[in-house]
């Protein structure tokens, strides 16, 4: 009896820890620069999702579609991720070196940061996927 409720314990341990690693997008936390310098030294591109506090879309997407095991796979192996809130620190600065003036908008970049494309708008999960490809 203690064999079997020490299996099924280590069974639902091991379920959890499966559903804790599945996840979305990971965000590099950083700077610009730091961001490039990580892409170049992994031989990513880079995904920037350009947003401010008061977006409502960015918060959809945000909540909904970038926390997706779906689209996570497809990004993290891809791209260095930064957010960019484009109304703070840094964010106005690199936000202008793109022209965003919409948000959200998503940008596609090289390693050194040269803009590959330029997306405004919300996307859905199925967008995202195609976006990165």
């Amino acid at each position: 009896m203690q064999n079997l409720k020490l299996a099924l314990f280590i069974g639902v341990m091991m379920l959890i820890a499966n559903n804790i690693q599945a996840q979305g997008i990971e965000f590099f936390h950083g700077t610009f620069a730091e961001a490039k310098a990580k892409a170049q030294k992994e031989g990513k591109q880079l995904f920037i999702d350009f947003h401010t506090s008061w977006c409502g879309p960015c918060k959809v997407m945000a909540k909904k579609y970038f926390t997706l095991e779906s689209v996570g796979n497809v990004y993290n192996t891809k791209y260095i991720c930064l957010k960019i809130d484009a109304e703070k620190g840094e964010g106005p600065e690199v936000a202008k070196q793109y022209g965003v003036k919409v948000y959200p908008t998503l940008v596609f970049a090289d390693a050194n940061g040269k803009q590959l494309s330029l997306v405004k708008g919300m996307q859905n999960e199925q967008q995202l996927i195609e976006l990165a490809k």
